[in-house]
């Protein structure tokens, strides 16, 4: 068990673009997109009996006829003169009752995946999520890049609307990516590749709704093909975010407005630097996002 392959392209060293569901949705969304707009080619999978349990069982005439599971698949494509192979995985494989990847499962699949990268002689990875930050819906979000390798660093720098997760304020150049999409860029260090996680920001307050978040998806796809060198027309994303809105401004409208009133601020946050300080001090920030925990919890608990 393991990985299957329906026929092997002959590819020069690609990318290699991977990513898994998470907050929002947002690097899914991203990676999906550009190979849908690409218009890539399946060419293997993942097997699933060592990951997942079936999502449904068919049965026809009094016969089990079909088990079906999450699927985890491997694209590829030839745009603006390289190679792009995909990987997308509908589902993070977890354990216990964790929400996001981690163990023998997840290190076991993130392997998987690296072992594609090197069966195909892929020379960068890159693979996205999100980043919940302190922002209002209504801004544009950033991108935060974390390498795992020093020499990526300079290139991150150049990328518009991108910023170090390192250098975000109050953060102590300390962050931690969680699930797959972070663990594949540690076990790319380990087995030798470079390797770049992108991360859309989505508000703090939204973190826990199930909506998705293409805004931000948006902010990650652009990034991505800049760094990619390909061109594509998002007007996709914009429809859906537009759709999204409406249901994030009904579900903003219920926020108490003695919190609301505080998130409103984060409306005119600008970062003319990727710590540049906004309106809004540290201990307020703090109080922000412990007044939205408060609200969460007092929802959950149907109060």
């Amino acid at each position: 068990m393991g990985i299957s392959l329906c026929k092997e392209p002959n590819l020069e060293n690609p990318i290699l673009v991977a990513s898994w569901p998470g907050i929002g949705n947002i690097g899914i969304i991203a990676v999906d997109t550009l190979r849908g707009m690409l218009g890539a080619e399946e060419f293997g999978e993942i097997e699933p009996w060592d990951f997942f349990y079936p999502r449904r069982v068919l049965i026809k005439n009094g016969i089990l006829e079909y088990l079906e599971f999450p699927s985890s698949k491997f694209y590829f494509k030839r745009a603006a003169g390289k190679d792009i192979i995909f990987f997308i995985g509908e589902e993070q494989p977890t354990e216990g009752n964790r929400i996001y990847a981690e163990g023998k499962k997840a290190y076991h699949m993130a392997n998987l995946v690296i072992n594609v990268a090197e069966k195909f002689k892929c020379r960068k990875i890159y693979t996205s999520g999100a980043a919940v930050s302190l922002i209002h819906h209504t801004m544009k979000p950033r991108v935060w890049a974390v390498p795992n390798s020093e020499r990526l660093i300079q290139e991150i720098r150049r990328y518009e609307n991108a910023v170090l997760m390192s250098d975000i304020e109050g953060r102590g150049k300390q962050g931690n990516i969680t699930g797959l999409n972070g663990l594949l860029l540690g076990v790319a260090k380990k087995r030798g590749f470079e390797a770049i996680c992108l991360m859309g920001e989505i508000p703090v307050y939204l973190q826990g709704l199930p909506l998705s978040y293409p805004k931000a998806s948006k902010s990650v796809l652009e990034v991505l093909t800049r760094s990619l060198k390909i061109e594509v027309n998002l007007d996709k994303l914009d429809e859906l975010d537009q759709r999204v809105q409406r249901r994030i401004e009904e579900f903003y409208q219920q926020i108490p407005l003695a919190i609301r009133e505080q998130l409103d601020r984060l409306r005119h946050v600008v970062y003319d630097k990727p710590v540049g300080p906004g309106p809004i001090t540290e201990e307020e920030k703090k109080k922000i996002v412990d007044d939205v925990e408060k609200f969460f919890k007092k929802r959950g608990e149907g109060e």
